[in-house]
């Protein structure tokens, strides 16, 4: 079966170009100009995933995203004009799982679109091992291995590894992971989640300056590469 994705554009020629370019890659589109028409298509049409334009002419994509969200852990990848990064921050929190500027390139697009559809990486923790190149971490024994040779990590620096592959391919800003790590968020614990990450690369990657695992997303927060 075609896996189906919502489009939320108001510009025509934006919406024929998607429309086109996913169809060519085996997608189903179903589109609204509008947010209410979005909000009522996801409810009747049940996606597999939505494309997002913030800036629509009755409501705006933020009230949208976060109505759905309220719902649904539906994969909503946000498509918009707004590239500040304080944008960025609020729709990520408010639960996009990706948020790309335009303009676009149409190959960067459907290569977010192929991340935000694949099952969530929570699942490989069921797998009880998780493994890319010569990173392994052992979940049933919270250990983590480089090359094979164990790597002493503090209860925070695992928690927050597990947490980056369980979201592998989504951005989680800066607030996301500290409340999720420690339960509320102040400057303060921005300036150590700085240092952690700084310790956890210095652990994992072989080069640190040029990580393969951990990506900084500048102003935003981490994401740990899908692949």
């Amino acid at each position: 079966m075609k896996e189906k994705i919502l489009l939320i554009e108001d510009d025509k020629s934006i919406q024929r170009f998607l429309r086109i370019s996913l169809e060519t890659k085996d997608y189903k589109v179903i589109s609204a100009e509008t947010g209410i028409e979005g909000i009522s298509l996801y409810m009747t049409d049940n996606p597999d995933l939505i494309l997002l334009d913030l800036g629509l002419p009755d409501i705006d994509g933020m009230e949208v995203l976060s109505q759905i969200r309220a719902q649904s852990e539906v994969a909503i990848l946000v498509v918009s004009a707004r590239g500040q990064e304080q944008e960025k921050v609020e729709a990520l929190d408010h639960g996009a799982d990706d948020y790309i500027t335009k303009p676009f390139h149409i190959n960067e697009l459907l290569a977010r679109v192929r991340v935000a559809l694949r099952k969530k990486t929570s699942d490989v923790i069921k797998t009880k091992v998780f493994t890319m190149d010569t990173l392994k971490i052992d979940f049933e024994k919270y250990k983590v291995y480089v090359e094979d040779k164990e790597i002493h990590m503090t209860p925070i620096e695992y928690k927050l590894l597990v947490l980056l592959v369980e979201n592998a391919g989504k951005v989680l800003t800066h607030s996301f992971i500290i409340r999720k790590i420690w339960g509320y968020s102040t400057t303060e614990d921005s300036q150590s989640l700085r240092v952690f990450m700084a310790n956890i690369r210095r652990k994992i990657e072989k080069d640190s300056a040029h990580p393969r695992y951990i990506i900084t997303e500048v102003g935003v927060g981490y994401r740990f590469v899908e692949s």
